[in-house]
């Protein structure tokens, strides 16, 4: 085999792509990862930070990969307990943590402080080099490795790498360059996140309740504090980022109801468009996909960035098995099995997610009585209860040794 500039390319340093640097720092592989984003000064700490629902497998895996502390200490408010229930109908359904026996059914996670924290960590290791800002042109699939031509700082280089792993988003370049086919299926809908202050304290709940228009989760954060994420449709968004903070207040307010008093204070509005995007394939020669870039959902359930989490922790634990083995972890042979234990999972949420979306958006009587009775049915049977959790915790299925609390 020819000699390398590195073992791994991960291209995009977003959360998913470093957290597959950091899960694999430790195995003395020479990595680097390239990111288009220069990196800046995060500053303190502002009332409009992004969140992050993060399931209890995801925490798993980050105490697997050494982030999980400095996570903690930055931002991680965990979530005891969620209500999910169906505007202006009779069904809801309770989630407990301690259902379960564990001490939160997840966690709400700033994404600045959960980057700062991955970044952190992986500052530690000398064989992981940052290659940023950078972008990544075309891209030739050797036998024995792939060539990608960088552009950075107005130049182009050429490095090589016996695999390259595409985490550059829903978009992925990557992907495109190397030709693996995606279907992109739009909701038509926007999620407007933002985050309120509410008059009560959240005790650390979770709300999921659904609309006509779509789904509206509150997650509780730091200070009372709550994100939200109001799913709707696409025609409707422009109007609501015009509303004054108090007019999006009072909307809110009527659509979530008063469990938490009378919200007070609203952040700054952004909008993201909703999809469904699946790959044809999430692996090639030399190449794998995880993240968005091998496949998208809908925000309901907060499913995405813990799908894309046990990507990683798949792809690291079939690296690192197939390097102790002696095999060469870029070959087809190798990351086949990597995409078939991937492909199970990622169907399932896809299906559960887009299940929920077009169950919930349905006024046909029948149907709106029999999701309503369902929700009843969780809330009344424990073992339906932990079935449900047990799936949306990240914890059903073939888990990969990081999900199960065991070292790679």
């Amino acid at each position: 085999m020819n000699s390398t500039d590195y073992d791994i390319v991960i291209v995009g340093g977003g959360m998913v792509g470093a957290s597959l640097a950091c899960a694999l720092g430790s195995s003395e592989l020479r990595i680097a990862v390239v990111e288009a984003v220069a990196l800046g000064d995060p500053g303190q700490p502002s009332y409009d930070d992004r969140t992050i629902a993060l399931a209890y497998s995801s925490r798993r895996i980050f105490e697997g990969i050494g982030v999980w502390e400095s996570i903690a200490q930055r931002s991680a408010t965990p979530i005891e307990h969620i209500h999910i229930s169906d505007r202006g109908h009779f069904g809801f359904t309770r989630l407990h943590a301690s259902d379960m026996g564990i001490e939160a059914l997840g966690y709400v996670a700033e994404t600045r402080a959960l980057g700062a924290a991955l970044y952190e960590v992986m500052a530690t290791y000398k064989n992981i080099e940052l290659v940023c800002p950078a972008s990544v042109g075309d891209v030739n699939v050797r036998s024995d490795h792939a060539e990608l031509s960088i552009e950075r700082e107005g130049k182009t280089q050429k490095i090589s790498a016996r695999l390259a792993v595409a985490a550059d988003g829903g978009d992925s370049p990557l992907r495109r360059a190397v030709g693996i086919e995606s279907r992109k299926h739009e909701y038509d809908q926007a999620a407007v996140v933002a985050n309120v202050t509410p008059g009560h304290d959240h005790h650390n709940t979770a709300y999921e309740r659904f609309t006509k228009t779509g789904p509206l989760a509150l997650l509780p954060m730091p200070g009372k504090r709550c994100a939200v994420v109001w799913s709707t449709n696409s025609e409707n968004v422009e109007t609501i980022m015009g509303w004054t903070d108090e007019q999006y207040l009072a909307q809110l307010q009527q659509r979530f109801g008063d469990r938490l008093g009378r919200f007070e204070r609203a952040g700054k509005r952004v909008a993201y468009p909703l999809a469904l995007t699946r790959v044809k394939d999430s692996v090639s020669d030399r190449i794998a996909l995880i993240g968005n870039a091998a496949h998208t959902v809908h925000p309901v359930a907060g499913q995405g960035f813990n799908l894309g989490l046990r990507d990683v922790a798949t792809l690291a634990q079939v690296i690192v098995d197939a390097r102790r083995a002696g095999k060469d972890f870029g070959s087809i042979d190798v990351l086949r099995p990597y995409a078939e234990w991937r492909k199970r999972d990622n169907q399932r949420v896809a299906t559960f997610t887009d299940g929920l979306v077009r169950i919930f958006s349905n006024d046909f009587l029948p149907l709106t009585l029999a999701r309503n009775a369902g929700l009843s049915l969780v809330n009344l049977f424990p073992s339906i209860k932990r079935t449900f959790i047990r799936r949306t915790s990240g914890l059903n299925g073939r888990l990969p040794r990081l999900a199960r609390g065991l070292p790679l």
